[in-house]
């Protein structure tokens, strides 16, 4: 099928029309993908670029007829003109960050390899611990694009060249660190797309394992290989994700916290978490809110 059988929007489910030169906007992935009850169809947009972070959950996406898997965190890139469409897994979040192709180009100015995020549809995964700031500068350009304060432009600007380059390295990183494909990157995305459904059980990598129709040996070997860490490793990560995401963004207790990630033991989870910090909850809790107060 070609890309003319696809329909075009200005944004997904909106009539195409002229896009503004300056035109950025972001909201929610919820915004659009609840009411399309969490499937968005192939469709294309003649003149805007997307970035996608996502911050939980994931899915599949087809760009051009090609199928790219995710988990979160990570980016999504999606030139214009790319016939693109999304299948996530219920409840995923995040923000879709769309910008003019000739904001992107004014952007550029500023280094020709920013501009080439864009040559090809991509997914790009990133660390537990580096989503925090990522979500920061988004909120940042969020708030930005909602008001007109004096140096609200050049506020946007700064956020979305930081946002950009951001990505940019992400994507190198991955790009130099990529093991070789082949079934040991079969059975880690499998495993990954698991946790990302039962992180919250806190089960023990014996039943991953099980579920996954593969021995504990043949686990931990996949994982180190493709992930440079072990299967207990990649299930502690994702718990902390959501602990730290709590502690930023919600006026939860830590007790109740930990309990909202399968840990019975309030004691438990505060060890947990120090181990893996550095830091007690509470600290990393009041250091952040410092940061952002």
């Amino acid at each position: 099928m070609s890309k003319q059988s696809f329909p075009t929007f200005y944004l997904y489910g909106e009539p195409h029309r002229l896009v503004a030169e300056g035109f950025v906007h972001v909201e929610t992935l919820d915004d659009r993908s609840r009411p399309s009850e969490w499937t968005i169809k192939p469709h294309a947009h003649s003149e805007l670029s997307h970035i996608f972070l996502i911050t939980s959950g994931g899915g599949a996406m087809e760009a051009d007829g090609a199928e790219m898997r995710f988990v979160a965190p990570s980016f999504l890139l999606v030139p214009a003109t790319t016939v693109h469409g999304f299948k996530w897994l219920e409840e995923t979040a995040g923000f879709v960050i769309t910008m003019a192709d000739a904001y992107l180009q004014d952007l550029g100015r500023h280094g020709a390899e920013l501009t080439g995020l864009f040559e090809r549809p991509d997914a790009i995964e990133m660390s537990a611990t580096q989503l925090p700031p990522v979500e920061r500068l988004v909120a940042d350009l969020m708030r930005e694009l909602s008001w007109s304060a004096p140096g609200h432009r050049a506020a946007v600007n700064a956020a979305m060249l930081s946002l950009l380059v951001t990505a940019l390295r992400h994507r190198s990183a991955a790009v130099h660190a990529a093991p070789r494909a082949g079934p040991h990157a079969a059975i880690v995305a499998r495993l990954r797309e698991r946790i990302e459904q039962r992180f919250r059980l806190r089960e023990p990598v014996s039943v991953h394992a099980a579920a996954l129709g593969v021995s504990q040996t043949a686990l931990r070997v996949a994982c180190a290989r493709m992930a440079g860490r072990s299967p207990a490793q990649m299930l502690d990560q994702r718990a902390l994700l959501e602990a730290q995401r709590a502690l930023l963004y919600s006026n939860l207790s830590i007790a109740e916290i930990g309990f909202s990630i399968g840990f019975a033991d309030p004691a438990y989870f505060s060890r947990f978490f120090q181990r893996n910090m550095g830091l007690s909850a509470r600290a990393y809790r009041d250091a952040q809110q410092g940061t952002n107060g």
